[in-house]
């Protein structure tokens, strides 16, 4: 229904907008998820947006989507909208599946033309009665119309003119949200600093969206979401592929070595190259290389340069770049690869999300390649496993893969900005004057297999490595078989090490359930969630999430074991429970699996935990 009365406050709130690709979703979802987190609201935002470059306007095909969830104890965007902004036709038929039953829809009702209806293949003029809404639940707004009249004195070209009407929209939702303008104007005085005419017509058009809601339907009730009680600091919404970026650059700071970038675009890790380009005040390097294959060995040879080597990509780019990666693993240079997951294979899906490339990151090299695997678990998690890749590859001198995905890549959360004391100093695996005095090799290694970093130009130094096994002793090429076998397993040896330098496995949820729900990165909120839900529907379920594939945490194996039912969920088709049932080779691992290029409904995890325990 459409509100009451009064002022509302709820715990949290989801809000869909729809429209075309060029209709500026993106933008509106973005400010309204800003003004948010600024506010103390928890966040988070799913875009789903097509793969077509700019499919035809008004088409179903070209219908762009934002998801965001705010409040208190928000982790997903949302099984379903309460509030679903719908800029045409072809978006109100798209996204109505959506809308949770009494949701509230706003809708532009001058796109109703019947040019309009029939390229969203409407069989009626009625496209309110042909879906079966119920009238009293949708606002039918004049948005064109009062977008015009907003701005028909502002000498602005017609064209022009109708791309503010995402800022018309998200005015409205500022009246129903009993959200003052003043911070989304802020909002837009930034991002239009260099451009005031923009920022003037724009803000113009929010304040008439505001007023249309209170003037027109003053009656009806708005709602306050209610925020957390944070910890006191600068708070703003971060995207995970932008803290992905800020993490690596923390870790150059915290390592003391200069970030170089080697990256080639692909979507959707493009973003990270663009972040870390406008980052040259930090000394970073950000270079778009020709292809893959460039990027990853652009990153080897600044990695023996002695910069913290990065190369980021997606599945298909990591197929590409593993040959690189084999070399790196041989050559056992620190080296950060990050995938941003996508849907597969080839091409696939490339703006959807997935967990499919998991084995590829495991084993997708030539011979015995053992390198570490992470996986972050929200977008502002990214910047916490981007620092921890980094740390990893310096300290133990190998290749990282940090996994991430479309979901959380895209998606946001709010963010508490940290402090430089809130992350540990980096200390890159240097070899030391008295070691190279005492006849240092490449190879030499400490106790824990972990070669040494020599920088060139280090006094003393001067040394090769490469992609040809090397004598365990001398550290000179060898192609004796066994001196290979015994270098194959100090390397595979040395990666098993991290285990006792990461966190021990966190279980969370109800101490005593015989059940334990299992997951892996970007899953992570909707499967808390759904855990939190059945406990409170009295079935007791614990819950664990993995960031660290391998090496697996020291205890995770240990505590798994301890557990009558393991389910696993993934967004797969069981990658990650194959990888568990090989190291737990006389346990049952079920299964919840969803490739469908869209992240797990918390209803899709619920119902398929009690499936699996009543059968």
């Amino acid at each position: 229904m459409l509100p009451g009365t009064n002022v509302k406050t709820l715990d949290r709130v989801v809000v869909r907008f729809s429209g075309d690709s060029g209709d500026g979703m993106q933008l509106a979802g973005n400010i309204f998820s800003n003004v948010n987190a600024g506010e103390g609201s928890q966040i988070s935002t799913f875009p789903d947006y097509p793969a077509e470059i700019r499919a035809p306007q008004g088409s179903l095909s070209g219908v762009s989507g934002f998801q965001v969830n705010v409040g208190k104890g928000v982790h997903t965007p949302g099984d379903e909208a309460d509030v679903l902004v719908a800029m045409n036709p072809a978006a109100l038929k798209t996204n109505l599946k959506f809308l949770k039953p009494g949701g509230i829809i706003i809708c532009d009702v001058d796109t109703f033309r019947p040019a309009d209806l029939k390229k969203a293949q409407y069989t009626t003029d009625d496209p309110v009665a042909e879906l079966g809404i119920d009238p009293n639940r949708i606002m039918l707004v004049p948005m064109t119309t009062l977008l015009k009249n907003a701005l028909a004195d502002s000498g602005m070209n017609p064209k022009a003119v109708l791309k503010c009407k995402n800022m018309l929209a998200l005015g409205l939702i500022c009246w129903l949200f009993d959200m003052p303008v003043e911070s989304v104007l802020r909002k837009l005085e930034k991002k239009f600093a260099k451009k005031p005419a923009v920022y003037e017509a724009n803000a113009k058009v929010v304040r008439a969206g505001w007023d249309y809601g209170h003037n027109t339907h003053s009656s009806m009730s708005t709602y306050r979401i209610e925020t957390e009680s944070t910890v006191p600091g600068v708070y703003t919404d971060v995207n995970g592929n932008t803290a992905t970026a800020w993490g690596l650059i923390m870790a150059s700071e915290k390592s003391g070595r200069p970030l170089f970038l080697g990256s080639y675009p692909i979507t959707p890790a493009t973003d990270i190259l663009h972040e870390l380009a406008k980052r040259k005040d930090l000394g970073v390097k950000a270079c778009q290389m020709e292809d893959e294959i460039a990027g990853v060995c652009s990153a080897i040879g600044a990695s023996y340069a002695g910069s913290l080597a990065v190369t980021s990509t997606s599945g298909p780019g990591l197929a590409l770049k593993s040959e690189g990666i084999g070399l790196a693993v041989m050559a056992e240079l620190p080296l950060v690869v990050i995938d941003v997951q996508r849907g597969g294979p080839s091409t696939g899906l490339p703006t959807k999300t997935e967990q499919t490339d998991l084995m590829q990151a495991l084993y997708g090299r030539n011979g015995e390649s053992p390198l570490c695997v992470l996986a972050a678990a929200s977008p502002t998690d990214c910047f916490n496993m981007a620092f921890e890749a980094c740390r990893i590859a310096m300290e133990h001198m190998t290749p990282v893969i940090l996994l991430t995905d479309a979901f959380i890549a895209n998606g946001s959360s709010a963010w508490r900005i940290p402090e430089p004391d809130d992350y540990p100093e980096i200390k890159p695996h240097y070899v030391d004057a008295e070691r190279v005095a005492n006849g240092w090799k490449p190879f030499d290694r400490d106790e824990n297999y972990v070669r040494y970093w020599a920088i060139p130009g280090t006094e003393g130094a001067m040394h090769r490595v490469g992609g040809l096994e090397k004598d365990i002793k001398t550290s000179v090429i060898s192609t004796d078989g066994r001196n290979h076998e015994e270098m194959v397993k100090i390397r595979r040896e040395k990666v098993a090490r991290i285990a006792d330098d990461i966190p021990e496995l966190k279980v969370m949820g109800n101490p005593d359930a015989e059940t334990i729900l299992v997951g892996w990165g970007g899953t992570y909120g909707h499967l808390l969630t759904a855990a939190g839900e059945l406990n409170a529907d009295g079935i007791p379920v614990a819950f664990a999430q993995f960031r660290y594939i391998n090496p697996l945490p020291a205890n995770a194996l240990e505590v798994l074991k301890g557990y009558k039912r393991i389910i696993v969920a993934e967004l797969n088709t069981g990658m990650f429970a194959d990888y568990l049932q090989m190291h737990l080779p006389g346990k049952e691992i079920l299964r919840i699996n969803k490739v469908e290029g869209q992240p797990f409904m918390v209803r899709e995890i619920v119902e398929g935990v009690k499936r699996h325990i009543n059968q």
